[in-house]
């Protein structure tokens, strides 16, 4: 049975309307004087820190603690500017799909597996009333690599499960291929869901348990499983 059901954010839980890749761009800019510097990046199921490295390393600059910094803090004021005009919304389906996991009879834990630094997804979650329903998870501040992101979010759901949670007691729900690789890293099902930039038929390429338009076709009770 499913005890701890981990969320994606961006494409999976809400839309910002780019919000996340302009406050990037802004801070790229106002930082390192770079206009363009989102240009050649692809944002995708990535890390805020892999994106941030990969953009030092096109543009040759030291990937140092104190440049990450400097990025950083500005992006979260560029994103704090723009998330409150920002178009968007929760993706289809997601809050009757969240009120149906709490509906059921042994509710699963809730929590976030995603590639935005902790504050970031504080920001943009808010935005839309979302951010208390989950109460921990795992960011990009804990690994710039998502495996490792998913497994603080499984250590921080057992935590407060009270034991170690199995993998398979486990859902992992994402709108691209990293999360349902990020998901088998460990050993959870993975629901993937088009509601991101990945079409149904890539993502069902990658052999998620289920896959779907968007979360108003699946029911919790279809993947919580029995006892």
């Amino acid at each position: 049975m499913i005890r701890l059901v981990l969320f994606d954010i961006d494409g999976t839980l809400i839309h910002t309307g780019g919000a996340g890749i302009k406050a990037f761009a802004q801070a790229f800019a106002a930082e390192f004087g770079v206009p363009d510097g989102v240009e050649r990046l692809k944002f995708g199921g990535r890390t805020d820190f892999s994106l941030v490295r990969e953009f030092f390393t096109l543009e040759r600059i030291e990937p140092s603690p104190e440049n990450f910094a400097r990025f950083f803090a500005s992006y979260v004021r560029s994103l704090q500017e723009l998330i409150p005009a920002c178009k968007g919304g929760a993706c289809a389906g997601v809050l009757e799909f969240y009120q149906e996991l709490r509906a059921q009879a042994q509710p699963p834990l809730t929590g976030l597996l995603t590639g935005n630094i902790k504050e970031g997804a504080r920001i943009k979650l808010e935005r839309f009333g979302l951010w208390d329903k989950f109460p921990f998870g795992g960011f990009a501040d804990d690994h710039e690599e998502r495996a490792h992101i998913a497994a603080a979010a499984l250590r921080r759901g057992s935590h407060a499960f009270g034991r170690d949670l199995r993998g398979d007691e486990v859902l992992v729900i994402g709108d691209t291929p990293l999360d349902i690789r990020c998901a088998r890293a460990i050993g959870a099902k993975a629901l993937a869901v088009a509601t991101g930039g990945a079409s149904l038929e890539e993502l069902e390429r990658h052999n998620p348990d289920w896959a779907v338009p968007d979360l108003t076709r699946i029911s919790a009770a279809a993947v919580m499983g029995g006892n």
